[in-house]
């Protein structure tokens, strides 16, 4: 069977640097890759090069991706890989330019090229508003023959869409095309985010000797012509892949049964995971659908400017502290407060503590406004001035500084025939890429049957980390958190364990908001989408964690009922 080999070298913009060259030689003779993709875009980085391009027109890329290829296209080029990645962020056409200039000094011969379109006109105050793009306009770089490929807002999953579709001739003719996309949408999302697929952010982690989880190796995958995958990694590289690695990054930044994007629908609860053989595992069944009729677009504008404070209280009276500099405050900033003002208390401290750091709490304050003055010299000097004149103790982890800017990311829908899709291949010819052939609204996927709950019996109160894994993640001002367990007799107890009523009870924050379950039996797994949690997004960092990355690991965290034949279990298992 005709395989791809697809790996990937980066999950964000500030990934390890080493990775574009380990993966393009840690492959062996016989182990080398086809194509090697790297993803740079988050919605915070899409704010960060926004900043950029205002400084300076000829920027708004990712710059690390431009040193790494000094030694990787050379190496890409010995090799004969083809190199994808969306680092041209909102300048495609710019990094592509660079690319060539680099080639040049370099003296490689490195065709590029790449793919714009997704950039939309200003909208509602936005700096940048961009449509997430699928994998077509890379298919159509690639076969007009690049070695490398970058674009700007596209899909995670189409850095591994576009590549699946030139190698393998997808048409929109294939009777099992979307199913076949669909395929690739799953393991380019299992790729995307690096590491965390290789062991890397992993509930279990404790599971494994921790040497193997130093320093994960970067994922790949062997993609097969019917859209089914292997998900491995180089031989002797750190870190692990099994079910549970790629059932984690499976449920990591999703919700519901589908998947929607602009290449196809991915239905996740269709995916089948198997054990192939030490640090492979096989994804097949996964059954596809027409694209929806609108593309995705993240708007990214500014949003106010932000300041914050950190008090520490060390030592006894720690809440009748914080409510006297809360109000001493309160009463400084008084006529010109600003519009926003957030007081949040961390008991870190502890009872007769053996140091100064473990006997103090932390008291945060977090302002925001339209107006910089408000949330400048009118809290440095409200915070400052209270110094020799506050609770006992009084110190601050930094002295007050001026107000910061901060985004926030807004997600629209833009109809696909509106978005100038274009790939610009090696020669500057400029290529208009079709909107999906079928698109169609999608309706709700009916609720699974649920297997019979386990027998009444005894229990204990145990962490539910003891027995389920978690990984949480952001969409814009929303959390996701995916729960799944290892076994059945584990699943029977955690899908009528873990309901909407008992996430919010165990989660608090989450009480007055929307939260939603999707039940994805094939995973083991139940996923939860929370509404608003992060309020305008991680650049306004609503939160003491803006991205939601730990909200699993706190929910883990909290004690519930387990039936004691799963501890016992997992108990044998250690042993």
């Amino acid at each position: 069977m005709t395989t791809l080999r697809i790996g990937n070298a980066s999950g964000f913009y500030g990934d390890r640097f080493d990775a574009v060259r380990e993966m393009l030689t840690g492959g062996g003779p016989d182990g080398g890759l086809d194509v090697l993709t790297g993803d740079y875009l988050a919605e915070l980085t899409m704010l960060i090069l926004g900043r950029d391009l205002l400084e300076d027109p000829a920027t708004g890329y990712a710059k690390t991706f431009l040193r790494q290829m000094e030694e990787g296209l050379g190496l890409a080029h010995e090799r004969g890989v083809r190199i994808v990645a969306n680092a041209g962020g909102l300048n495609p056409a710019g990094l592509a330019d660079a690319l060539r200039a680099l080639a040049a000094r370099l003296g490689v011969p490195a065709r590029i090229a790449h793919v714009e379109g997704d950039r939309l006109p200003p909208r509602d105050g936005a700096l940048a508003a961009n449509a997430y793009l699928g994998g077509s306009g890379i298919a159509a770089c690639l076969t007009a023959g690049a070695d490398v490929v970058v674009t700007g807002r596209v899909t995670d999953a189409a850095l591994v869409t576009g590549p699946a579709q030139w190698f393998f001739g997808w048409s929109p003719e294939d009777a099992d095309w979307h199913d076949k996309l669909a395929g690739a949408v799953v393991a380019g999302h299992v790729l995307e985010c690096g590491t965390q697929a290789t062991g890397g952010n992993y509930a279990f982690f404790t599971a494994h000797e921790p040497a193997a989880l130093r320093r994960p190796g970067f994922p790949l995958a062997e993609l097969h012509a019917d859209g089914s995958a292997v998900i491995t990694k180089h031989p002797g590289t750190g870190g692990v892949v099994d079910t549970g690695t790629v059932t984690a990054q499976l449920l990591y930044e999703t919700a519901g049964a589908r998947y929607a994007g602009p290449d196809a629908t991915a239905r996740l609860d269709t995916v089948r995971l198997t054990r192939e053989g030490p640090d492979r595992v096989r994804i097949d069944g996964v059954r596809g659908e027409a694209p929806p009729p609108t593309l995705k677009a993240g708007l990214c504008r500014l949003g106010g400017f932000r300041n914050e404070v950190v008090f520490v209280l060390t030592g006894l009276d720690v809440e009748a502290k914080a409510e006297l500099v809360r109000a001493q405050v309160t009463d400084a900033l008084a006529g010109a407060a600003p519009a926003e003002v957030r007081w949040e208390l961390s008991r870190t401290d502890r009872p007769d503590a053996a140091t100064e750091e473990t006997a103090s709490a932390l008291l945060r304050l977090v302002v925001r406004d339209p107006d910089p003055e408000k949330v400048g010299r009118a809290l440095t000097g409200a915070a400052i001035e209270l110094a020799l004149a506050s609770y006992p103790g009084f110190h601050v982890t930094a002295p007050p500084g001026k107000g910061a800017p901060y985004g926030v990311f807004e997600t629209a829908s833009v109809p696909v025939d509106e978005v100038p899709h274009t790939a610009v291949l090696p020669d500057g010819t400029r290529v208009p890429v079709p909107a999906a052939k079928e698109t169609r609204a999608l309706e709700p996927v009916p609720e699974p049957e649920l297997p019979a709950p386990l027998p009444a019996g005894p229990t204990r109160r145990a962490p539910l980390g003891r027995v389920a894994g978690a990984r949480s993640g952001d969409k814009g001002g929303d959390a996701n958190v995916g729960v799944w367990v290892r076994t059945e007799r584990e699943w029977r107890w955690l899908v009528h364990t873990l309901t909407v009523d008992r996430f919010r009870a165990l989660l608090p924050e989450t009480g007055d908001l929307p939260v939603e379950r999707h039940v994805l039996p094939n995973l083991r797994a139940v996923n939860f989408t929370v509404t608003g949690i992060l309020g305008a997004g991680v650049a306004s960092q609503a939160r003491f964690d803006p991205q939601a990355k730990a909200l699993g690991e706190w929910l883990r965290s909290r004690h519930v009922d387990v039936p004691e034949e799963l501890l016992v279990n997992r108990l044998e298992e250690q042993l």
